[in-house]
């Protein structure tokens, strides 16, 4: 057997197996959903039921944390997008040592652990006496969901032709026109990445969720405490739903993604 042919053996097992050890736990916690067993395992397989979903329906806990969360998220996603884009556009008009060093100031945040970082958030606000809560829950993790925005941002600001900008200034453009016909569009697929990370960042979030949610309930915080107590088959359940609707979305985003590209190349043939 070649090199060549082994190299690629070798390359052919090394996908499998990472495959099979990022989607077996996956598979195994869908299968336990729909596995009519109060222990949520896989084997023995007792028959199919779909009685943990109806349970998990009729939880209004499950709903109040549910809604709790999506607030949460919206929430992040409102004030990360404004911040790290402002953020990307500020570094790349920047160089030098100024450069790197506001550069490590804005990804700091993603270095962070996570309970630092919650408590931090409810140590600080406290001080102007503001209590915790959900409002603080958006706060602490937009500190660090920020600087993924920034990230993809920035990456998307590298392919972005600087001449267009002067272009237009010199056509007598003002500097808020430049931005939303000029370089908003350019930025429109970085935005749109950044806004579903920093949505599932925030979903699945549980550190800083935990320090700085007060009394009030989100979906992370709700499963942990589930567990503590046992492994309700309704938690398999609400995972699978979980893994459902991010598979749906990245799909959609994929789709999407591509069309616009397609539109963009068409544009760029007709051009030349």
């Amino acid at each position: 057997m070649s090199s060549q042919k082994l190299s690629a053996w070798l390359l052919w097992i090394y996908l499998l197996l990472f495959l099979f050890i990022m989607l077996s736990p996956l598979f195994v916690m869908g299968g336990a959903a729909l596995n009519d067993s109060r222990f949520p395992s896989v084997y023995p397989w007792k028959g199919f039921t779909t009685q943990w979903f109806v349970d998990l329906w009729n939880d209004p806990r499950m709903w109040i944390a549910g809604r709790n969360t999506l607030l949460v998220a919206f929430g992040v996603v409102a004030l990360a997008l404004p911040i790290g884009t402002a953020g990307a556009i500020l570094i790349n008009s920047l160089s030098g040592a100024t450069r790197a060093i506001v550069y490590g100031f804005m990804v700091a945040p993603i270095l962070t652990p996570g309970a630092v970082i919650g408590i931090s958030t409810l140590l600080f606000w406290r001080t102007f006496s503001i209590p915790a809560g959900l409002h603080l829950s958006a706060l602490g993790q937009t500190s660090f969901i920020a600087a993924y925005v920034m990230l993809l941002v920035l990456a998307r600001l590298q392919s972005f032709d600087a001449g267009l900008e002067e272009a237009a200034l010199d056509l007598g453009a003002s500097h808020g026109q430049v931005l939303r016909r000029i370089l908003l569009p350019h930025l429109y697929p970085a935005l749109g990445a950044g806004a579903i990370i920093g949505f599932f960042q925030s979903v699945e979030n549980f550190n800083v969720t935990l320090f700085t949610r007060g009394g009030s309930d989100t979906l992370t915080v709700y499963v942990g405490s589930m567990v503590r107590t046992g492994a309700p088959p309704t938690i398999n359940a609400l995972a699978l739903i979980l893994i459902l609707i991010t598979v749906t979305a990245t799909i959609i985003y994929e789709v999407l993604r591509r069309r616009a590209l397609a539109r963009e190349m068409a544009a760029d043939a007709l051009l030349k």
